[in-house]
């Protein structure tokens, strides 16, 4: 796969953690986040709420991280697209703690995963000429 030779090739971050652990949690994190959005809106979705629109446009940018970074191979513009995933992630905490703590604590281990991967592709952008 030519995705997988270009990744394998480039300078990854010592911390970077071996490719079987994605697989394990991601699932993880996708299921608390799907738990978050049904605790949050049990009662049901009112029209105008901000939670709501920061949570689809952190999804929204969470999906088009893979293919910017391993498709297209543009780190920087993943970069900035997963910055932004960050911001909207906070936001959607936020929002979501005014109406129920629990869905806001269930995107903890999500936020941490994607600081994390901020750092990641940090390294790469810094280490990397592509």
């Amino acid at each position: 796969m030519k995705n997988r030779e270009w990744y394998n090739s480039i300078k990854k971050s010592p911390l970077s953690p071996p490719s079987y652990v994605f697989g394990i949690v991601w699932p993880i994190l996708y299921t608390l986040i799907f738990l978050s959005f049904i605790v949050r809106f049990y009662n049901g979705i009112e029209i105008k709420n901000m939670g709501l629109l920061f949570f689809v446009l952190q999804m929204i940018c969470n999906i088009i991280w893979s293919p910017l970074f391993f498709t297209y191979k543009k780190i920087r513009w993943a970069l900035l697209d997963l910055i932004l995933t960050i911001i909207f992630t906070g936001l959607t905490i936020y929002y979501f703690n005014k109406k129920s703590k629990l869905s806001a604590y269930l995107l903890i281990p999500y936020m941490t995963w994607i600081c994390f991967a901020l750092y990641l592709n940090i390294y790469i952008v810094l280490n990397n000429k592509v």
